[in-house]
């Protein structure tokens, strides 16, 4: 369980920066709209380069609800996006927002919680 401890730490020691809030557009593609607030890590890194991704929802209770892996065929890179605050609608639709055209998405729940 030392995966979702460290996890933990990332999330309660960096700020949340939602730069995509739900209904917005992706810049690149207008008709990917966001259905979670979705941002990054503050002062962390993943492969693209940015900070790691975070989806919040509408959840209160500051955990961690597990993780989305995603491979892209287009961009030839994989990453994760932590579900943060998510219910399970929530997660479903990150789920079916990521599961498009060249990007292919799982979801791995949280064992802790």
């Amino acid at each position: 369980m030392k995966y979702w401890d460290s996890l933990d730490l990332l999330v309660s020691g960096h700020k949340i920066v939602i730069d995509r809030p739900k209904g917005s557009s992706h810049p690149k593609y207008k008709e990917a709209v966001y259905p979670v607030d979705y941002g990054y890590l503050e002062n962390t890194s993943a492969i693209d380069g940015g900070g790691v991704d975070i989806f919040t929802g509408s959840l209160k209770d500051n955990k961690i609800q597990g993780i989305i892996c995603t491979v892209d065929s287009f961009k030839n890179d994989a990453e994760i996006k932590i579900m943060y605050n998510c219910t399970k609608d929530e997660i479903k639709s990150a789920l079916d927002f990521l599961n498009k055209g060249s990007m292919s998405s799982i979801f791995v729940k949280n064992g802790l919680t």
